[in-house]
């Protein structure tokens, strides 16, 4: 006779409780998977996470108090074997890379979930891993030399707040030239013309909130 197998131990941190309710009601429907904690924000997330252990984290990105990407580098910092699955919203390759970097075990957008969520936990729980088709594209879209780096988003983030060059030079204890330099490379990789345009297109994939 062969031994019962132990569910997959599911932590849900989402601060939406009505996303919460349904992820947990469809993992609950389930032999196989169990909801072991729920948490509203990536700092209770990773207190419940220290305290349960569990098999499988289910992490939004876009939290209060602490980031799903945030929380996430710092599971995988203390448990390297952690399995962590990102949901988000937005398809962006931006953040996608960056979760991924750091270790997320899948990339799941939540328009998804409905119909992928069961079976992706299941494949990420036996180390496979899982990103959604249009994240993918996206990821496959932009080279990785197109990246913006941290000092590019650190200059565009003021840029969306309506920063002229000189207030942003001043901001980052940059000269005028070098904040102009960076806004050159940061339209020619978001291949804009503006500044306007480049703050829409560098928020659709993810580097702006």
């Amino acid at each position: 006779m062969e031994p019962t197998r132990q569910p997959i131990r599911v932590l849900v941190v989402d601060d939406h409780p009505m996303m919460r309710d349904g992820i947990c009601a469809s993992i609950e429907r389930q032999d196989d998977l169990v909801v072991v904690g729920e948490a509203s924000d990536g700092q209770e997330g990773l207190a419940l996470f220290r305290e349960l252990r569990p098999d499988v984290t289910l992490m939004d990105i876009q939290m209060p108090v602490l980031g799903g990407i945030e929380a996430l580098e710092t599971i995988r910092a203390e448990r390297p074997d952690a399995v962590v699955l990102i949901l988000t919203t937005y398809p962006g390759d931006a953040q996608a890379h960056r979760a991924l970097q750091a270790g997320a075990a899948g990339y799941l957008l939540k328009s998804c979930l409905r119909k992928d969520l069961i079976d992706t936990i299941r494949a990420v729980h036996a180390r496979r891993r899982v990103i959604s088709p249009d994240v993918a594209q996206e990821l496959a879209l932009h080279a990785p030399q197109e990246r913006l780096s941290d000092r590019e988003v650190a200059v565009l983030r003021l840029v969306a707040d309506g920063q002229s060059n000189k207030q942003i030079a001043w901001a980052l204890q940059l000269s005028l030239e070098t904040v102009k330099s960076h806004l050159k490379t940061i339209f020619e990789k978001l291949a804009v013309d503006d500044r306007t345009h480049a703050v829409t297109v560098a928020t659709r994939r993810g580097y702006l909130s």
